[in-house]
């Protein structure tokens, strides 16, 4: 695998941040996670819009334009000899002394990541609720950051098992997310997904679907729901940037249909639109991002 650190593309054995990178000693950084297919890179500039939201929000200054963003891309697509991919575009802070720094970080650290897309993908997943419950976010709102320990003991409890999904709740006991996902469920022909004040990531396939259904006059709701509204839903699934549209089988043992109907027309969307979108703004005949 080869690596792009702060201009240089570089094996993963080179590949090395400083000691003092307070994205490694305070996680103090943010990443997005995109797929690249045949070059393209789908929804790249609402990834791009909120990292850079993210970025001022903790005093990490740093912009690239497009065109440098795509020239980084097209090298590590030709150094891992890959057409389409899975993307991680990771900003950390960078190099400050020992303690709490409250300037702005001008000199952060920047790597990308890349590997091969997944070869095979589970058509449907089943989705357990979790003993652990969601975390607050630290902000105002929850950023994409480096802060990852409630996903990481919320994977330990449910294992490695890919067919599998764990949900969290929140303290409240209100459904939140998944792991590494957002939720969506469908009754009467209503889509429903968890608020974002419920301190869930706002996810830029959940924003690119919510559009998607205001585009088409599908009703939807957001907000705050129990799992006895998953456990009652007609069909559910789940969705990140990699993996896009996953239908559910089951939600704590409850079976779904096996025709999703819904997710099914979503896919069908994701496949029409990932090799041509920048943006959810698109489908509205909205301006592309620009810095």
């Amino acid at each position: 695998m080869f690596v792009y650190v702060n201009g240089q593309i570089v094996s993963k054995e080179q590949a090395v941040i400083s000691a003092f990178d307070h994205g490694f000693m305070y996680g103090l950084g943010l990443f997005e996670t995109f797929r690249v297919d045949d070059g393209h890179p789908f929804l790249l500039d609402d990834h791009f819009r909120r990292l850079q939201a993210g970025l001022k929000t903790l005093g990490i200054s740093w912009s690239m334009g497009r065109e440098e963003i795509l020239r980084v891309i097209q090298q590590l697509l030709k150094a891992n000899n890959l057409q389409s991919a899975y993307v991680r575009w990771n900003v950390s802070a960078g190099r400050q002394d020992l303690g709490l720094y409250t300037g702005e970080y001008e000199e952060p650290t920047v790597i990308v990541y890349m590997k091969p897309l997944p070869t095979t993908q589970a058509a449907c997943k089943k989705a357990n609720v979790l003993t652990i419950k969601r975390n607050t976010p630290e902000g105002s709102i929850r950023l994409k950051s480096h802060h990852y320990l409630n996903n990481v003991l919320a994977k330990r409890e449910i294992g490695d098992d890919s067919n599998v999904e764990g949900i969290f709740l929140t303290e409240a006991g209100f459904i939140a997310e998944g792991v590494v996902s957002n939720l969506f469920w469908v009754k009467d022909q209503v889509v429903y997904t968890p608020a974002v004040e419920t301190g869930i990531l706002d996810g830029i396939t959940r924003q690119f679907i919510l559009a998607l259904l205001e585009e088409s006059g599908i009703a939807y709701e957001v907000g705050f729901y129990r799992p006895d509204d998953v456990l009652n839903a007609d069909e559910a699934f789940i969705t990140n940037s990699i993996q896009e549209i996953v239908t559910l089988s089951s939600f704590n043992g409850k079976l779904f249909q096996e025709e999703a109907m819904l997710a099914k027309w979503l896919k069908q969307q994701f496949h029409a639109y990932r090799k041509q979108l920048w943006s959810k703004l698109e489908l509205k005949g909205g301006t592309r991002w620009n810095v």
